[in-house]
């Protein structure tokens, strides 16, 4: 269920979220557009051409088991291994928070935000306009917080319906929040969905071919990475081809 405005206000003021910035993310100049957030996996990031630029909203596009949470998993480990603050509105509530742990985040520096939308809603498909309008603005209140590095919206199992149907302009005042900011804006979805002028689509593939389960984890699991557009200045290195393929031993979703 998503948290009350007055409620995720108060957590932000108890954690003195709503006013101080990570002292490790030094703010960017607006015209920098060398300021990026890397993911912590070389290959990708030199794909990327360092990583997901801050102060856009950028996505990770990719169907189910193709890797989004592994990889969501690395750019919060990553992030928080830097000493950023990481917030996490997780529309579904799908957050796995034992592999995230493995991969080596720092719970402490994340701030998860618990959403529901409805997967299965028969008729009442408003259900899952409310649910996702309610994570929408919990995303809109922190990044007024303007304190973190990294801030992910996780919405990858959201009934693609719900998602088309929401007005076009609910991503660009996202955008607007983040424009001048640190913060590197990251929607995780399963089919291109929004991201900014600046910002860059990143689509993920798995490839099964020696991946071994266990019970919680996939050992060995390998992610093929596409960069589907990016902007000019952030053109990979020649010698770096935009296709890539990256080994993660986190969670497969």
């Amino acid at each position: 269920m998503a948290l009350p405005r007055a409620h995720l206000e108060s957590i932000l003021r108890a954690r003195r979220l709503d006013r101080t910035l990570t002292t490790s993310v030094a703010a960017p100049d607006p015209h920098d557009d060398a300021a990026i957030a890397p993911v912590g996996v070389k290959a990708l990031d030199a794909s990327l051409g360092g990583g997901f630029p801050r102060g856009q909203l950028s996505e990770v596009i990719g169907a189910r088991s193709s890797g989004r949470a592994s990889l969501m998993h690395q750019m919060i480990a990553a992030a928080t291994g830097r000493g950023e603050l990481v917030a996490l509105v997780d529309a579904l509530d799908t957050f796995d928070v034992e592999s995230a742990a493995a991969a080596g985040a720092d719970l402490d520096r994340l701030l998860w935000i618990r959403g529901h939308v409805v997967v299965n809603p028969g008729l009442c498909r408003d259900l899952n306009q409310r649910a996702l309008e309610q994570v929408i603005r919990a995303c809109a209140l922190v990044l007024q917080a303007g304190n973190f590095g990294l801030v992910i919206f996780d919405a990858g199992e959201a009934p693609a319906g719900a998602l088309r149907r929401l007005p076009f302009t609910t991503w660009l005042r996202l955008q607007r929040m983040l424009e001048g900011s640190p913060t590197a804006g990251v929607l995780v979805v399963a089919e291109p969905t929004a991201r900014s002028a600046a910002g860059l689509s990143l689509g993920l593939e798995a490839r099964g071919s020696g991946a071994r389960f266990s019970p919680r984890m996939f050992d060995g699991l390998e992610i093929e990475t596409r960069v589907i557009r990016a902007h000019k200045s952030q053109t990979p290195n020649p010698k770096s081809p935009s296709d890539v393929r990256v080994s993660l031993s986190t969670a497969a979703g």
